[in-house]
């Protein structure tokens, strides 16, 4: 058959398994092509590519095996494969950290505009790295800029070590083990970011059966998703630099956090390629904000 031919049938494949897609594709088309390309050893398709070439027996058995293992194990196709991509970099990712797909590549591809000047940023935090995703993206954006990827997990630094590694920015990116700020001491940034933990008891509990694979550290954010939120609302402000910026994905929790914070100057931000769920705060609405901070 033609690999058009295999990636379709290993897409009806999946569509009738009902299976959950969201980590890194949303449709099975894509799904069945990413673990059919890795299979096959080739590289991704180009935009409009015919995929005629011909596919041979015993590489269509292995291409569906592992789509049968898909199916059957629940794993999302980015820990069968690997890799991923995040603003447009090529990531090793395995289960020991969260699969990159946040909104906030959109934002960091466009330097942060409008909220703050690129020649601004000259320090850069990313709160609970898992992958290195955003803080590899971060220091590519921001050519200049020194980054720190922290996390409170061993298992995530060794992953995040092994993608600094890969995109050479061991000059510009530290890696430091630490709980939100903790370990951080003074240290002050033009910006913070941070896609930390913000899921539900309740809404965890309920998740399809791919989400078990990923850390549940990375995941569980205490009985209404607010844990880890608070405490940065907390003490980001003892981290920014004046005109400095706080950026924060909350995805569903959303909601919660308004009503959380009903006074907090929370700007909410849109994303064209879709996504949501992620405010911003300046340092000086943080500052302003003191009281109303801790809940």
């Amino acid at each position: 058959m033609s690999l058009r031919e295999l990636i379709e049938r290993g897409a009806r494949r999946l569509a009738r398994a009902g299976v959950c897609f969201g980590h890194g594709t949303d449709n099975a088309w894509d799904e069945s092509a990413a673990l059919v390309l890795h299979a096959l050893e080739l590289p991704p398709l180009a935009p409009g590519s015919p995929a005629t070439s011909r596919v041979r027996l015993h590489e269509a058995r292995r291409a569906l095996a592992l789509i049968e293992r898909r199916i059957a194990e629940r794993i999302p196709a980015v820990y069968l494969t690997g890799k991923t991509w995040f603003a447009g970099l090529e990531l090793h990712v395995d289960p020991r950290v969260l699969i990159p797909r946040s909104p906030l590549a959109e934002l960091i591809e466009r330097r942060f505009a409008p909220w703050i000047g690129c020649s601004a940023v000259h320090r850069v935090l990313d709160l609970g790295t898992g992958s290195g995703c955003i803080a590899i993206a971060c220091a590519k954006a921001f050519g200049r800029a020194r980054v720190d990827a922290s996390d409170i997990s061993e298992e995530a630094l060794a992953v995040a070590r092994i993608n600094v590694r890969k995109h050479r920015l061991g000059r510009r990116v530290s890696l430091v083990k630490s709980d939100h700020f903790r370990a951080l001491a003074r240290r002050r940034y033009d910006i913070i970011v941070s896609n930390p933990p913000y899921v539900g008891a309740r809404e965890l509990a309920g998740l399809p059966r791919e989400y078990a694979h990923e850390p549940e550290l990375a995941l569980a954010a205490g009985g209404d998703g607010l844990r880890s939120v608070r405490v940065i609302l907390r003490e980001a402000s003892r981290h920014l630099r004046p005109r400095g910026v706080l950026v924060v994905e909350v995805g569903n929790t959303e909601r919660a956090v308004r009503r959380a914070f009903p006074r907090m100057p929370f700007t909410w931000l849109q994303f064209e390629r879709g996504g949501g769920g992620v405010f911003l705060l300046t340092a000086e609405q943080l500052l302003a904000a003191e009281p109303l901070r801790v809940r």
